[in-house]
């Protein structure tokens, strides 16, 4: 047993608090590797768990945190031995399992995964649920064809953690990045991780209209929403969009004309509770020809004490770029 630090939350009658707390070891959950956790990164799940979304986590006080990377300290695996080094992402981590907010879990050995060879666990957490799902999103763009020669791609919400690694990977690969985003101040940045092309969000405001001038070959959609259903009406034909957000929104209002008159393809990327051999291979990418130098170098890192800052300007949709959690500073 071993005293630790988590950053914990609290409900009192329908006020969400988080604060840092001393544990204990025996107060987490069963499972079969206990990993002392040294860095975390912040997701819009991380924020929603924080402020109390019962779709997210239902018990409180709860230690939020979808993502942690560290040390195995005790191991029932014989997958996992003492002292290796170790990331978890999803699954049911920072959601009703205390998760990387602390700076020890016990989880299942099905949610583990060695580290990625050359990669600290900083680095592991640079990318993150964020840089996970990304990179699905261009695996499954890629399976379905998509190729640089076929026209530009479209990244709507462009400034997240996932839009600045999908922008830098597929400028990695050779693709015209059309990055959409609302911030005027990162068109600058944005160029700099590879984007063509920045444009505001009134490129995808509701338009009455069924179908629009074709104009991106494939797409990445952070937003959802009315956002999705303006891309769906601007790809070319047999152009594919994968979808793995909806901060814009659950409901996309469209017409079936995309799909039946230029035969375009709508792809839902899962990185939660997909089999732990597809989230291997998208980690062996990322640490290999997909590395994202420029995301490394740009993220941010915090501590613990700016926690509650963070998540809320994640709500706010003020928060951009990858934003790395240390228990060691």
């Amino acid at each position: 047993m071993s005293n630790f630090q988590a950053w914990r939350v609290h409900e009192n009658d329908g006020q969400y608090t988080g604060a840092v707390e001393t544990l204990d070891t025996a107060d987490l959950p069963q499972g079969d590797v206990l990993i002392r956790v040294t860095h975390s990164s912040l997701n819009y799940k991380d924020a929603l768990s924080a402020s109390g979304n019962k779709g997210v986590t239902r018990h409180f006080p709860h230690t939020p945190g979808i993502d942690a990377a560290g040390e195995v300290i005790e191991s029932v695996s014989e997958q996992f031995s003492v002292g290796q080094q170790v990331l978890v992402t999803g699954y049911d981590l920072g959601m009703g399992t205390a998760g990387g907010f602390g700076e020890y879990i016990r989880v299942p050995a099905e949610w583990v995964v060695g580290m990625p060879n050359g990669w600290s666990a900083r680095t592991a957490m640079v990318y993150g649920t964020a840089g996970l799902t990304a990179g699905l999103c261009v695996s499954k763009l890629l399976r379905m064809g998509a190729s640089p020669d076929q026209g530009p791609v479209l990244v709507t919400g462009a400034t997240g953690a996932v839009g600045t690694v999908a922008v830098e990977i597929l400028s990695t690969l050779g693709f015209e990045v059309t990055a959409m985003s609302g911030k005027a101040d990162m068109v600058d940045q944005l160029k700099t991780l590879g984007a063509t092309e920045v444009v505001g969000r009134d490129l995808l405001e509701s338009q009455k209209k069924p179908m629009l001038k074709p104009k991106f070959a494939a797409a990445v959609d952070t937003v959802g929403g009315e956002p999705l259903a303006e891309v769906l009406k601007q790809l070319l034909p047999g152009g594919s969009v994968a979808c793995c957000g909806l901060v814009a929104g659950m409901d996309v209002p469209t017409s079936v004309f995309p799909f039946i008159l230029r035969g375009v393809n709508l792809l839902g990327v899962d990185s939660v509770e997909i089999p732990l051999a597809d989230k291997e291979a998208i980690w062996s990418r990322l640490s290999g020809d997909w590395a994202c130098r420029k995301t490394e170098k740009n993220a941010c890192e915090i501590g613990k004490e700016d926690l509650g800052d963070a998540l809320a300007a994640f709500l706010r949709g003020e928060s951009s770029g990858s934003v790395v959690l240390s228990h060691v500073i």
